[in-house]
């Protein structure tokens, strides 16, 4: 059997319990001298995978930064930034000797504003990444099957909708050269004892069911949820379909090659 953990975008505990998975659940956040808000450094048992877990307060959102540390450049990209961090991104990238080559998105988030617009402006060369199915904008779109390289490294990309039409979840290569344990990073399709709403975005509890494979009550939780109505959605949205920059004219869409 191969050994998961998996990483969610959003903490949420409040939801069920899926006793199959195991989770980072991290509390500790040590310091560097140039951030802005708290990180944390886990120890991933590979001379190659330089991981770091970022984390905005507001949204109580999960950023993950990932870097090929054997590589000459030093490739990194981060899997779901937001805009208000963006700049201790960016920071803590400078601060480790890393190069950002890519911004990617599990999917279209409704409770914050993406961070790849903002980072593309201030890091050149970094390209966005972003599910085909989402239907939004970036310079990358990405389906089940692709991988995504950075340096020697590499994710597998696997489409887990139902929070959202769109969503994806990155996992860590499989071989002998890749990091182990494996670890998949799920967005808001499966949080922390818990998994995202589907009653917006072409949600589905059928889909997020097949997708995340969990319990038989789970279709009849999330539809008697009635949760209020998100309180960033109609600015967030609207955001993250253009990357995260509303004002864009001119944006290059390629598929990213398998």
């Amino acid at each position: 059997m191969i050994r998961f953990s998996l990483l969610t975008t959003t903490y949420n505990a409040n939801l069920f319990s899926l006793k199959k998975l195991s989770f980072f659940n991290l509390n500790s956040r040590p310091s560097l001298k140039t951030q802005m808000a708290d990180y944390t450094s886990v120890s991933v048992p590979s001379s190659k995978l330089l991981f770091r877990q970022l984390f905005e307060k507001e949204s109580s959102t999960y950023t993950y930064l990932l870097a090929d540390v054997t590589h000459p450049q030093k490739p990194a990209l981060l899997v779901d930034p937001v805009d208000k961090t963006a700049d201790r991104d960016i920071s803590i990238i400078k601060e480790l000797g890393l190069t950002l080559i890519y911004a990617i998105n599990t999917h279209v988030h409704a409770d914050h504003v993406t961070g790849t617009g903002v980072i593309k402006n201030k890091v050149p060369g970094v390209k966005s990444i972003i599910s085909k199915a989402s239907n939004s904008k970036a310079d990358l779109f990405v389906e089940h099957g692709d991988k995504i390289h950075f340096g020697n490294l590499f994710l597998e990309v696997r489409a887990t909708p139902g929070h959202t039409l769109g969503c994806v979840t990155y996992v860590t290569g499989d071989g002998p050269d890749q990091p182990q344990p494996r670890m998949a990073f799920t967005g808001d399709a499966l949080l922390i004892r818990g998994c995202g709403r589907t009653d917006f975005q072409g949600g589905s509890s059928l889909q997020l069911y097949n997708s995340v494979h969990s319990q038989d009550t789970f279709k009849s939780i999330m539809e008697n949820l009635n949760l209020p109505y998100p309180k960033m959605i109609d600015v967030a949205v609207p955001a993250n379909m253009v990357c995260g920059l509303q004002d864009v004219t001119k944006k290059s869409c390629e598929p990213l090659a398998t």
